[in-house]
């Protein structure tokens, strides 16, 4: 080993370019890459507003259900606000109905929580100080109860403290997105049901559940009886809207027609009137007031639980619960107008193309540089540098976790393009000086390289600022794009530029 070739070795350049790969090439191996939808499969739901919000509110409701998809462990997630009105939500590596609908049912919930008391709410989701997990116990071969303990805060448990106070095994009702300022048909039993004691959990004295909601939330049952469209629609003046149910479904055109805002809500079948009611109302409980806590003691532990007829199905439940408790509501109420899985058949084909290509893109940089230069000791840095790149762009995606799609993949490939220029252009600069004395030929490289990272420097800051738009400025697959870009270039100057310029200044006999 002679004494330019363990200079070259001991240069920092050469010895931070071997760390940064070594590293990389580790971190493949312990964090396998994450694919999103559009490599790996998965589920895209297409979410509509109830009306159309500005940016401010469309942010907040991309960012809460960010917040909830990753509460339930929902992993590789992309959220797109399109407009003043959709919103597309793409979940990787969801293959089954069950995930799909779990994932539904988190969006549509907005996620407005109250806690009510004789037909006065004395707390709601902001009261919610801190949520534990869920908990799911077997009572029979199909009976489950699940439920989510949480604490509120002090100010809402001295509300209940002095509204329960001598009132013990009176109903403590918890709502999750009730129909707030609303008309609701009801079928004669249901309304029946609704202004009796079946609802007063252990005090048959209490207020019927019928005028605690019309008390809480403003919620006017009324039981049909063959009214027409027009009489309802009367009933309904001041009301944001009308919940039909289980009544004619002819009704809701009528109504609709009238310019009223109509929600149509069908008994499952052989579902019980209270079962029906616990739905529509979105209520849990009631719960009956202990005697513990019918002495005007504040208590801020309190929890929210249910039945179900399997596990699988409390678990659902419970975790719905406990999403929406943990991440809060919703700043508008969001309906899943689309639902479309993607298959990963796709992908995979995708993943053994993408590899063939990179390799066949390697071997034509090797065969286009050789073309240009007629000269090997160029060619092959030239093309291993770009592997290189490669590499620790995805080393760092597998040690971040950013999923790589299609776009991603695009913003790899334009990188390498633009480092292949670059390395272009230090390989002419070498190229360029006159042989001359020691002294002048070190002095005319050291101009030739400043002006080759001058161009490059130059290049690569405009590269950055126009994805940085991108990436700050856009949403959905452009981002991906300008990551991965941006990324790219960042390596190129910061590690394999350097170590090209370094090792090419060796191979040409410049140093």
């Amino acid at each position: 080993m002679n004494r330019r070739t363990k200079k070259l070795l001991k240069n920092w350049k050469i010895i931070f370019l071997i760390l940064v790969l070594a590293g990389s090439i580790i971190t493949l191996a312990l964090r396998p890459l994450t694919f999103g939808i559009d490599i790996a499969g998965g589920v895209a739901l297409v979410a509509q507003t109830e009306h159309p919000v500005d940016t401010q509110t469309m942010q907040l409701v991309t960012d809460s259900l960010q917040k909830r998809l990753n509460t339930l462990g929902v992993k590789e997630i992309t959220i797109e606000a399109q407009g003043d009105q959709i919103v597309l939500v793409k979940v990787a590596n969801v293959s089954s109905e069950e995930e799909a609908n779990q994932i539904k049912s988190v969006i549509e919930s907005q996620g407005v929580f109250y806690m009510e008391f004789n037909g006065v709410i004395f707390g709601t989701g902001k009261d919610v100080v801190m949520v534990d997990p869920p908990t799911i116990r077997q009572l029979g071969a199909q009976n489950y109860q699940w439920s989510v303990p949480f604490t509120i805060t002090k100010s809402s448990a001295e509300k209940f403290a002095e509204l329960a106070n001598g009132k013990p095994g009176w109903p403590v009702d918890m709502f999750l997105d009730p129909p707030v300022n609303s008309l609701m048909v009801v079928p004669e039993s249901v309304y029946k049901v609704m202004n009796s004691s079946a609802f007063n959990s252990e005090a048959p004295q209490a207020t019927p559940l019928l005028e605690r909601i019309t008390r809480a939330f403003n919620i006017t049952p009324v039981a049909y009886t063959n009214q027409s469209a027009d009489e309802l629609a009367k009933l309904a003046q001041g009301k944001v809207e009308v919940v039909l149910v289980d009544v004619p479904s002819s009704l809701q055109a009528e109504l609709e027609a009238k310019g009223l805002k109509v929600r149509y809500i069908a008994r499952m079948g052989g579902e019980p009137d209270e079962a029906l009611v616990t739905r529509v109302l979105g209520l849990y409980g009631p719960y009956g007031v202990g005697e513990d806590l019918a002495t005007g003691v504040p208590h801020t532990s309190v929890q929210i639980s249910g039945y179900a007829p399997d596990r699988m199905t409390a678990s659902e439940e419970a975790n719905r619960v406990y999403t929406v408790l943990k991440s809060g509501s919703l700043p508008v109420k969001l309906t899943v107008v689309g639902m479309e899985f993607i298959s990963p058949r796709l992908g995979e084909n995708f993943k053994i193309q993408a590899l063939y290509a990179g390799l066949g893109a390697l071997v034509a940089v090797l065969l286009i540089i050789y073309y240009h230069y007629r000269n090997w000791k160029i060619a092959i840095p030239v093309a291993s540098t770009s592997l290189f790149e490669v590499i620790i762009i995805l080393g760092v995606a597998a040690l971040i976790g950013w999923n790589l799609d299609l776009p991603s993949i695009a913003g790899i490939v334009a990188a390498i393009g633009t480092g292949v220029d670059q390395q272009v252009v230090i390989t002419d600069e070498l190229l360029s000086g006159e042989r001359s004395t020691k002294i002048t030929r070190r002095s005319s490289v050291i101009k030739r390289m400043g002006r080759a990272f001058f161009v490059i420097f130059a290049s690569a800051a405009t590269t950055i600022a126009a994805m940085s738009f991108l990436l700050v400025y856009f949403v959905g697959t452009l981002k991906g794009f300008a990551f991965t870009t941006i990324l790219g270039v960042l390596i190129g100057i910061l590690v394999t530029r350097p170590a090209y310029a370094e090792l090419a200044k060796y191979l040409l006999g410049e140093d």
